[in-house]
């Protein structure tokens, strides 16, 4: 509590000292922290505020009034919104308004996120794009059902530079064609997953839109016509091509020959580019940043190898899934010493005196992914460790051979490291751990299938670990009660927790668990011990949780499930499968989570059908997806499952 004579300190500052601390908040708790101070602070973030991410729909008129400066506006989270609200919120904000045009947030609004709203159609759409003039980014991602008329709504949001329509099912060469020519200034698109696109839709898209610098086909069936014309685009920085069955070695000589500006491009998962197609990549665009070529290599050829000898300014080159050579490792490191990211998961031919080799020049290395790199050993984790201090994240999943030796070197030399997987390292014990808790930057910690690691361990990561968001002890069988208490006592800030089939945890963990507010992703699968009074326990203290994973746990009684109803209310993905859930306490957590949108309910054994369908007509306004018991398919009546699809929800059967 300040004094009097701070807070009267405090209070003196002028309104623009005030504004600069409030912009030098980068985190949300600390902005909210602040502008529960007093009144004044709260005045400046309602002047600063520029940027606003809505958890609930039904709080959107009050914020939009309260912040009407605003910049940036995610809705991701809101994906009941349609188009009568949208009409609503450009007429007037809130009951009383006197204002006779809301249009003062629109005025200013550069930056509008979508994604997923499925209710919205090309109405609202086009009522936002006119009502902001000013608006660049626009993101409607995975909104299924988006197409052409939906694309042509956008059109007419002129000054468009960003707009990633990912997985919009609908959108055909049509719809583009509204896009390009309506929006010429793109820079950025995206459109990854739109499966009725064509090569005629992207030609006309390189000739109307010459500045891009992104673009993003990753999924589509295009062909090596459409390579023809991306190599027009004299701007273009970054292209995506993941995983396009129809395109290949002769496709990219297009590429050769065009795009002088290219520095990333992502030709993964493409069965038809070989070692030559990616020569053709190299011998054109000396000045590459990124190569994404996993999985789609046999092997790193000699030749391409020769090639990237080229490649001074390469800093990401990801070849998963390619058979490698130690010799290849010398002429990688001896080339591309600018070299910040390597990715060699499931390589063949990944040795410790390669990677010794690789590492003993690339000393600016801060990401290595070795996932399933059987031969490595302690010696290779030692070399990189002391080769590589600024490494911040390193995926070692599946090999066995390491142990607490190269953690030891780890916990020595890489004290910014930031991220680790370990998963299925059953070498890794508790001493391991302790070498390793001396990473106190460490965010990201994997250790599924670590069965040699036991509470003793996860204290030493509890006690010094404390920036830990994301930590995943998946089959840890040694985890129980007091490991949880020591990570609840210093890892505050987790944000993601895997605690399925540790069989010794119990309520007393799960009390535990329930300190930790930042929670919102929590998968505790077959935790047999744990009952009603845990789940209550997690369900009143993780206010945040928004994905909530408890398949097999059978012990839990209804009274964990009321509790879930009450306070859970920011729920959004839930698996109840083979939970002793009745037909009450399941109509109750369904009808009350407000922002559920995908639910399992596979085999239900205290549940009716009669039960289900309550349940499933209490949600079925918001939910999107749900998995049922296979049987349910022929019990439930013919008019729930047609209201569920005619609402865009998702049904499949186990």
């Amino acid at each position: 509590m300040l004094s009097f004579q701070s807070s009267k300190n405090v209070l003196s500052l002028t309104e623009d000292l005030l504004v600069r601390i409030y912009e030098l908040l980068a985190a949300e708790s600390d902005r909210k922290s602040f502008r529960l101070v007093c009144r004044e602070f709260r005045r400046i973030d309602t002047l600063t505020r520029r940027h606003l991410r809505v958890i609930r729909i039904e709080f959107l008129p009050i914020l939009l009034r309260k912040y009407p400066r605003l910049q940036s506006l995610d809705l991701s989270a809101c994906p009941r919104i349609d188009d009568g609200v949208v009409s609503l919120l450009l007429t007037r904000v809130g009951p009383g308004s006197n204002s006779p045009i809301l249009g003062h947030w629109a005025w200013g609004l550069k930056s509008l996120v979508l994604s997923r709203a499925t209710g919205l159609r090309f109405s609202g759409l086009e009522m936002l794009a006119r009502a902001c003039p000013c608006l660049e980014s626009v993101d409607v991602s995975y909104c299924c059902g988006f197409g052409d008329r939906e694309a042509a709504a956008l059109s007419s949001a002129v000054g468009l530079r960003e707009l990633n329509m990912d997985k919009c099912l609908q959108l055909t060469d049509v719809g583009l064609a509204k896009i390009a020519v309506g929006c010429s200034k793109l820079e950025k698109l995206s459109l990854k997953w739109c499966m009725e696109m064509t090569d005629l839709g992207i030609d006309l898209l390189c000739k109307k839109c010459v500045d891009l610098k992104y673009l993003d086909v990753s999924y589509l069936k295009v062909t090596n016509e459409s390579l023809h014309s991306i190599a027009s685009l004299l701007k273009l920085e970054v292209l995506g091509l993941m995983a396009c069955p129809l395109i290949d070695d002769v496709g990219l000589q297009f590429i050769e020959r065009g795009c002088p500006s290219l520095k990333v491009i992502d030709v993964s998962r493409c069965e038809g580019v070989s070692s030559s197609g990616l020569i053709f990549v190299v011998r054109g665009h000396r000045n590459l940043l990124e190569l994404n070529a996993g999985y789609c290599l046999s092997e790193l050829s000699t030749a391409l190898l020769h090639q990237m000898k080229n490649l001074n300014h390469l800093e990401v080159i990801r070849i998963d899934g390619a058979r490698i050579f130690e010799t290849s490792f010398q002429v990688i490191s001896a080339n591309c010493k600018s070299l910040v990211e390597i990715g060699l998961s499931k390589c063949l031919g990944v040795t410790n005196i390669g990677i010794m080799r690789l590492v003993s020049a690339c000393i600016n290395l801060r990401v290595l992914n070795l996932t399933c790199c059987h031969s490595i050993t302690d010696a290779a984790i030692s070399a990189i460790a002391y080769s590589c201090r600024s490494l911040v994240c390193l995926k070692v999943e599946s090999c066995n051979m390491i142990t607490e030796k190269g953690l030891c070197q780890l916990g020595s030399f890489c004290l910014l490291l930031e991220e680790i997987d370990l998963t299925d390292c059953c070498g890794v014990n508790d001493k391991g751990l302790e070498y390793l808790s001396r990473c106190s930057e460490l965010s990201c910690l994997k250790l599924g299938l670590c069965t040699n690691i036991s509470n003793k361990g996860l204290s030493y990561i509890g006690f010094n670990c404390l920036k830990i968001h994301e930590l995943d002890l998946y089959r840890c069988t040694g985890i129980g009660d007091d490991g949880l208490e020591a990570l609840s006592n210093g890892c505050k800030k987790l944000r993601k927790l895997n605690l399925s089939y540790c069989n010794e945890v119990s309520d007393r963990g799960l009390g535990y668990i329930g300190r930790l507010e930042e929670l919102s992703d929590l998968e505790m699968r077959a935790l047999h011990k744990i009952t009603g009074v845990g789940l209550e326990a997690v369900a009143v203290g993780c206010k945040r949780l928004a994905d909530l994973d408890m398949k097999h746990c059978e012990k839990v009684g209804d009274s964990g499930f009321w509790a879930l109803a009450y306070y859970s209310k920011n729920l959004r993905q839930i698996n109840l499968s083979y939970c002793g859930i009745s037909d009450m306490a399941l109509c109750m957590v369904m009808g009350n989570l407000s922002r559920l949108q995908e639910a399992k309910l596979v085999h239900l054994s205290n549940c009716t059908v009669e039960g289900v369908e309550l349940a499933l007509r209490a949600c079925c306004v918001r939910i999107k997806k749900v998995k049922l018991f296979a049987p349910l398919r022929f019990m439930l009546s013919s008019e729930i499952l047609e209201i569920l699809h005619a609402r865009g929800c998702i049904i499949r059967w186990d």
